[in-house]
């Protein structure tokens, strides 16, 4: 009883695995049993059979082939990769501080502007790159206007909804027409609101929900998902709930993806 050790005396030791890609593990306290398909610092995604991903915390409470084991970051993962930013671009390390340029990037809706700020906020400092936030674009036309753009003083511009036939679409055509049209690149997504862009098995939905037009469509989210939505103070918090279950851009829709990627090529192209 007094000798060291004597607690753990006949347990055998709980092997640490190595988390690599498509290996078969358990998670022991849920039951879920899927393949390894991505490994962050602490956390490890793991897909069943039915192609249903959901996310672990790195460690121990696994099991393979009913054995414990602690799942583990791959060595020549850790020793060897290259730190990557939440758009996936390689990390620049301690970079120094850049003057911002003279061009810009507009984003259309404060949720907007913080999903891009989220997932590309590293990048865009990197490249000195200012967002600024545009509430609609009914006087899109009058800002781009007062801004002046030219060459080497670009304007780029991310818009809800830009889909044909749409009151932002028509805004969009006229500026292109207009007479800063080769400086300016007005691109959008074809969801109602940023919401969507958010990949819903993030939020463990097979789909968003459909939500009649008759109803405001962030409260009807809410409403249907049963999280509170009497307020804005409501519909705030589901924001903040949907903004945190984003970790990289591989939890975003490629629709966004494509064209936040193709305002940041055009506004450092000078």
């Amino acid at each position: 009883m007094l000798a060291s050790g004597w607690k753990t005396a006949g347990q055998r030791p709980v092997p640490d695995v190595e988390a690599v890609r498509d290996l078969v593990v358990e998670d022991a306290a849920s039951g879920f049993c899927g393949a390894v398909t991505r490994l962050e610092r602490s956390t490890v995604e793991l897909e069943d059979r039915l192609g249903k991903k959901r996310v672990f915390p790195l460690g121990g409470g696994f099991l393979i082939d009913g054995e414990p084991v602690t799942l583990v970051v791959p060595r020549s993962a850790d020793a060897g990769a290259r730190a990557r930013t939440a758009s996936g671009s390689f990390s620049v390390a301690a970079a120094p501080a850049r003057v911002a340029r003279a061009s810009r990037i507009f984003v259309e809706g404060r949720h907007d502007a913080e999903l891009v700020e989220k997932v590309w906020g590293d990048d865009l400092r990197v490249e000195g790159v200012v967002v600024e936030y545009l509430e609609g674009v009914d006087h899109l036309e009058d800002i781009i206007r007062d801004f002046a753009p030219a060459t080497g003083r670009r304007i780029g511009v991310l818009v809800d909804h830009l889909v044909p036939g749409s009151k932002e679409s028509r805004i969009a055509e006229q500026v292109v027409r207009g007479p800063y049209g080769k400086s300016v690149l007005v691109v959008g997504h074809p969801y109602v609101d940023v919401w969507q862009s958010v990949k819903p098995a993030r939020l463990g939905l097979e789909a968003w929900p459909v939500i009649p037009r008759s109803i405001e469509w962030k409260h009807g989210i809410c409403e249907t998902l049963g999280w509170p939505h009497a307020d804005q103070a409501d519909i705030a918090r589901a924001w903040k709930r949907i903004l945190g279950s984003v970790r990289s851009f591989t939890d975003l829709e490629p629709d966004l993806l494509g064209r936040v990627e193709q305002l940041i090529d055009f506004v450092t192209a000078d």
